[in-house]
Formats: structure tokens, sequence, C-alpha cells
């Protein structure tokens, strides 16, 4: 049992005198040759000695760089030999020409401020309903259906503004505009659409008018008046015409109609072989 326990300290006893010995040596003794694979001598740098071998030349122009160390590169750029240009402060600046009727400034309805203030966005009308875009003209349509659209896009302009500003207030009172401003185009789709059904209806029916010309040749529409004059003068003709064949034909009819008178023998006419007949006694 003491042996046992005495065989750890023993080997810890030797593994310390060696290491001792090894420190106190003399230097001469020490080894000075590096066994690493990697070393900075001429004769390991080579790494491939058979005929034939790649040169050793180092082709990587990021060699040496490195974001920790704050090296830079070993390779000379175009512009190291150039002096690097000077801010300039923005007093000094020239003052930047701006068109004061460019198209862009319709994207913002005032252009001293990117949004509006929510008591500017607050102040709105109602929407247009369908029963008085009815009424309005295919132009009339035209131009309010894009006054709805810039006034979308400056809607959504500002709030972008806000959204980038972080400005946190009138994004209610924007939204708000924005749905009056939708019910209007959707009412101007619906009275379109219905426009466009009433057309299709009216094709229909002027495939079946003789006063309306669908096939491109000539006028489109003839109105019934020159058309009912045209027809008048012959029909007229034709009712003279058939007037006159029913008077003739009357006429033959009643002839025919008429009983025939008696017929009363000339004396001077009889054959003398032939008695008179005796003439009546009064």
């Amino acid at each position: 049992m003491a042996s046992a326990a005495i065989r750890p300290s023993l080997g810890a006893f030797g593994r310390i005198s060696s290491a001792a010995a090894a420190t106190t040596a003399p230097r001469s003794l020490v080894s000075t040759t590096q066994t690493a694979s990697l070393s900075t001598t001429t004769s390991l740098l080579k790494r491939h000695k058979y005929p034939g071998a790649r040169d050793n030349k180092d082709y990587s122009k990021h060699r040496g760089e490195s974001a920790i160390r704050r090296t830079g590169t070993r390779w000379r750029l175009s512009m190291s030999d150039e002096p690097l240009p000077k801010p300039v402060p923005r007093e000094q600046l020239p003052p930047i020409e701006t068109d004061p009727d460019h198209g862009l400034w319709e994207f913002f309805a005032n252009r001293k401020t990117v949004a509006n203030a929510p008591e500017e966005d607050a102040k709105y009308g109602r929407s247009w309903s369908v029963e008085e875009l009815r009424h309005k003209s295919w132009d009339d349509l035209h131009r309010l259906w894009w006054v709805c659209v810039k006034e979308r896009n400056r809607i959504a302009t500002a709030n972008w503004e806000r959204n980038k500003s972080k400005l946190g207030f009138g994004e209610a009172e924007a939204l708000a505009r924005d749905r009056e401003v939708r019910a209007t185009m959707r009412a101007i789709k619906h009275a379109l659409t219905e426009r466009f059904y009433t057309w299709e209806d009216a094709v229909k029916l002027a495939e079946n008018d003789p006063e309306v010309n669908l096939t491109g040749d000539g006028p489109a529409f003839t109105p019934r008046d020159y058309l009912e004059e045209g027809e008048a003068t012959a029909a007229e003709g034709e009712q003279q015409q058939q007037v006159a064949e029913a008077a003739e034909a009357a006429e033959e009819t009643a002839v025919k109609a008429q009983p025939a008178p008696p017929v009363t023998p000339d004396p001077a006419m009889i054959p003398a072989s032939q008695p008179q007949a005796e003439a009546p006694r009064l």
C-alpha cells in the first residue's frame, strides 16, 4: 500500500528534475535546428524542388492586409501620389438653382414643408357620389380622376416623409383624407362601367336600326326625316297607281252588274212572210 502511494509522487519528482536539467544546460548543448513545417529561412521557403516546379512568387495582391492590425496594401495605387480633395463648407458652395415649375413640386402640397399639419389635412369635403358623376362628361371625369391621383401621390409623399423623419403626427388625418379620395375614384369607375354597359346595349340596338350605319361606309347616321321623304314619294306614287287600278276595276264591275234593257222589234225590219201582230186593243 505504501509503495503504491509513493509511485505518483516519484513520477512527478522525475519530471520536475528533467525539466530543471534542460533549463540549466549550457547553450552549446541546446538544439538550434527548427523543425516546424513553416519557416522563414530560404531553404524551407522553396516548397517544390522537382524539375519544372512552379516559382515561389506571391501573386496575392491582398497579402499583408489586415483589418485587425490596421495594415494597408503592399502595392502602390494609382492615387497614391495625388492629394486628396478637401471638403468645402456648405456656406462657400454656390446656390443650387431649381426650376420653379418642375413637375416634382406637385408631389408636395406646400413647397416650404415636407408634410402638411394635421389641421390642414383635416380640411377636406366628402367624396363624389355616383349620381353626381353620371351627369359629368368624359373630359370632366378624366380630369377628376387625375386630380385624385395627384392628391393620393401627395398624401403618400407626406406619409413617407413623416416615417422617415419620425414626426409622429398627421398620419390619421392623412389616411382619412386618402379614404375619401379613393371613394371618389371608385365612384368614377362605377359611372364609367355603367356607360360601357349602356354603350354595348346601344350597339346591339343600332345593328337593327335603319338610321345607323355601322359598316363604316358613308355617314354613320342618317335622320329618319330624309328617309321618310323619299319613302313618302315612292309610297304616294304606288298609292295613286293602286287607286287608279281600283277605280278601273270598280267601273268594269259596275258595268257588268247593270241588267240589259228590253228590245222592241222594228216593224220595218219584220219580214213580209210573217204576219204582223195585232195591235193591242184599248
